[in-house]
């Protein structure tokens, strides 16, 4: 009997053997992904790796009957493998992609392939669009750094693979599919791993997002009908939940900067990690182990007694939103660059004064509420006890909700700044959440008499929501004191040039191992003084760089500057010369390694000389 494992090893070894060929294949067909002002890589890189990755799983799907057993599934994968790398040979609009999107999830919907969250037919159908065209984008986005889609759809697949062997679902053709899927995977990503020598392109994070979006839809009917639907549900979005945020925030973060989200950037959460302060391959790594812990908590729901598992799992909710604020208030577009028609809007809402309270008001609703069901969840862990109990619960969070809200404005929750957050404002939270518990308390005794509530919920429920709330504020002031302190130390280093070549060195800065502390850019055009490039200050020009190299503030000069005459250079050598300062220039340009020999050359003498 053929072990269950075997489509893993069968593709893997495929992908491997077939990774280097896609490569010289894309460098002999001249498609190499170029460095530009919307990509990250600052080198050519072969593209095509999703080729080695699809023809793998192809492979794999004839060899082990998937053909005949799933030919809808393995059908439209190959149109979307084929759409991505028509898109990676010749550049396809945005449009046309999403219309073949949009084609493919309908030709599931045919097949009776769709979501069953709702029970209404036509509201599953609607969802299951919106699933499997967004799923397929979230992927396509999420191939921005060296690893990083690899890497985290190697994770999500080890998730569902997980949940389906606790649901005793092992050995049926979507598990076979995922294993193949791995495998291929896996060996392109030996060598996708920073420093990449290989790209997947379009033809593989389209295949694997399609793939993912597909593979979580089910023919079922009864699924809808179950009584416990949170883990159908749940272990989707967790085990893709990364992705999910991923995409959500740039498209929020170019929408609010009058930018097409359609158009490439370097705003995506990897990259802002990277703007503050972690190194590419630890930006790679933070984001596979929070793409790991989605799917473990996603797998935990599925657990008969889920209290403990859904309360991780909330938390776990409410700390990758306030995560994915926290990335979106990191500025990563150049305020002097919006677009043509662009608002000038700083990306989301954690910048802007008033709507950020009107987003701190809004999450204390949900802290609010999830605590007070949790402590009811927590008294009453017996679901019966908890079902009886569940009417007092439906009747009385209004009044908390209201009581709570208001106390914390009364005592001035509402006027500290989350990144600044100190002693002062725990015991300003503490005062909100005892003066929202007495009251509310005091509201049901009124209301309801007290009558069959327990007193001990409202301690629990202040106990959680002053954890909670107290998590929520410092997490800002925590991940803020972590980044600087990887940003302090280091060799402190001033880039000179604040455009394209600044930019590229940069980054090339970041992918060393040696810790640096880029303290900014150097720029003689005025206009530039005060903007930010990738997260840097622009300092000012040559006379500002002079006072840091006077003060011994800096440890290293680098020149990204393209177009720089010899003689800036000269002073640059001589101030940083005079004061035992490094100073290094950023070359970026081609090497002739071979030269046809001209007409009349010899053959033994310089071809270039003659």
């Amino acid at each position: 009997m053929m072990p269950i494992s075997a489509p893993f090893f069968v593709t893997f070894a495929l992908s491997l053997a077939l990774v280097p060929l896609c490569r010289r294949l894309a460098i002999r067909l001249g498609r190499v992904a170029q460095p530009r002002a919307d990509r990250w890589h600052g080198r050519p890189v072969a593209l095509l790796g999703g080729v080695a990755i699809s023809v793998s799983l192809f492979i794999a799907a004839s060899l082990f009957g998937l053909l005949a057993q799933r030919p809808v599934l393995i059908g439209c994968a190959v149109i979307a493998f084929l759409t991505g790398l028509v898109d990676d040979l010749t550049t396809l609009k945005a449009s046309t992609k999403l219309i073949v999107q949009i084609a493919l999830a309908s030709t599931l919907l045919f097949f009776n392939y769709r979501i069953n969250w709702v029970g209404s037919i036509t509201l599953d159908s609607l969802l299951t669009l919106v699933w499997v065209v967004g799923i397929t984008n979230a992927f396509n986005l999420l191939d921005n750094m060296d690893g990083l889609c690899g890497g985290v759809s190697m994770i999500a697949i080890v998730g569902l693979i997980v949940d389906a062997s606790q649901r005793g679902s092992l050995g049926t053709p979507e598990i076979t599919y995922l294993l193949a899927l791995l495998g291929a995977i896996g060996g392109f990503l030996v060598y996708n791993v920073h420093p990449a020598s290989i790209f997947m392109g379009d033809a593989g994070s389209l295949l694997i997002g399609f793939s993912f979006g597909a593979l979580t839809l089910t023919t079922d009917r009864s699924v809808g009908a179950r009584s416990n639907l949170l883990p159908v549900v749940a272990v989707p979005v967790l085990v893709l939940l990364i992705p999910i945020l991923d995409t959500t925030l740039v498209t929020l973060s170019r929408w609010l900067s009058g930018r097409p989200a359609s158009r490439g950037g370097r705003d995506h959460s990897s990259h802002r990690l990277v703007v503050m302060g972690l190194s590419e391959a630890r930006a790679v790594a933070m984001l596979w182990m929070l793409a790991a812990a989605g799917a473990l908590t996603g797998i935990m729901l599925t657990r008969p007694n889920q209290t403990w598992s859904l309360f991780a799992a909330v938390a776990f909710v409410f700390g990758m939103v306030l995560f994915a604020v926290f990335l979106g208030g990191i500025r990563v577009y150049d305020d002097g660059a919006q677009a043509a028609g662009g608002r000038q809007l700083t990306p989301l809402v954690v910048d802007m004064m008033y709507k950020r309270r009107v987003a701190e008001v809004l999450l204390d609703f949900c802290l609010i509420t999830a605590s007070y069901y949790f402590a009811y969840r927590l008294r009453f862990e017996d679901p019966e006890e908890f079902l009886g109990n569940f009417p007092n619960f439906s009747q009385s969070l209004p009044v908390i909700v209201a009581s709570q809200l208001v106390a914390f404005f009364g005592v001035g929750v509402y006027r500290g700044v989350w990144r600044y957050f100190s002693v002062t404002d725990t015991i300003v939270m503490a005062r909100g959440v005892f003066v929202g518990v007495v009251a509310s308390q005091l509201a049901i005794l009124y209301l309801y008499r007290f009558f069959s509530y327990s007193r001990a919920v409202f301690v629990i429920d202040a106990v959680l929501l002053m954890g909670s709330m107290t998590l929520s504020r410092a997490s800002f002031r925590l991940v803020g004191d972590f980044l600087n302190r990887q940003r302090e130390a280091g060799t402190r280093v001033i880039v000179y040039g604040a455009g394209d070549g600044g930019a590229l060195a940069v980054r090339e800065l970041q992918r060393r191992a040696k810790p640096l502390r880029i303290l900014g850019f150097i720029d003689d055009a005025p206009h530039k003084t005060g903007t930010r490039v990738l997260g840097y200050p622009v300092l000012g020009g040559f006379e500002r760089l002079e006072r840091l190299l006077h003060t011994a503030s800096v440890d290293l000069v680098v020149i990204g500057a393209r177009n720089i005459d010899a003689e800036r250079i000269r002073s640059l050598r001589a101030a940083c010369a005079s004061r035992g300062i490094a100073l290094t220039q950023l070359t970026v340009g081609m090497e002739d390694l071979v030269v046809p020999f001209s007409h009349g050359a010899s053959r033994t003498g310089n071809p270039q000389t003659g």
